[in-house]
């Protein structure tokens, strides 16, 4: 089996060219540097994402492959997740901070942190980055490593790099990689257009 070369979605409407390309891999060039030109990139769009009441609750770790913090993330990953993501250039951990410094709880913090993601999945794709975001990982384990304070709450993590070669991938791997993209019909996800 074959990589397939063109990841591009069939949407049912038509979209930005960035996100219909958009796609996650699993298989990263354990070789090539990171760019950190695209990085500060994609960390800086993240930056821009929108907040309730402009409160950025988002913070960031970044940890490149052959640090210490990169193999600490490795460590905190799920199974399957820890096969493929060690090889990213770097991980980056999505946190949200849940409650201001005075005790205020920040009711959309999460998810106001999983636009942030968004952001920087997009504009890192848009700077030629791959990406996957991955929420099988243990919280408490990544909280620990980083001594995150208790309002701090890991979302998600981001694997960064670039798409490797597909000679020598596991079979599993292989067939992840060349499955079709799918998404449920539009018109399944609208409960209601009136």
């Amino acid at each position: 089996m074959t990589l397939l070369q063109d990841r591009t979605a069939d949407t049912d409407h038509p979209v930005l060219d960035v996100i219909a390309e958009r796609w996650s891999t699993r298989v990263f060039d354990t070789d090539t540097p990171l760019d950190e030109s695209a990085l500060r990139r994609a960390l800086e769009a993240a930056r821009w994402a929108p907040s309730a009441n402009n409160s950025q609750p988002w913070r960031f770790i970044v940890a490149r492959r052959g640090s210490a913090p990169h193999a600490a993330l490795v460590d905190t990953l799920g199974g399957f997740n820890r096969a493929w993501a060690r090889d990213a250039a770097a991980l980056v951990v999505f946190v949200a901070q849940t409650s201001r410094d005075d005790g205020t709880p920040q009711r959309w913090a999460e998810y106001d942190t999983g636009q942030a993601s968004a952001y920087f999945s997009l504009q890192a794709h848009a700077a030629g980055l791959a990406t996957h975001q991955m929420g099988g990982f243990d919280h408490d384990a990544v909280a620990r490593a980083f001594e995150l304070a208790d309002n701090l709450e890991p979302v998600t993590i981001i694997a960064v790099g670039t798409i490797g070669s597909h000679a020598g991938i596991s079979e599993e791997l292989r067939q992840r990689e060349n499955a079709p993209r799918v998404r449920r019909a539009l018109d399944a996800s609208v409960l209601l257009d009136a």
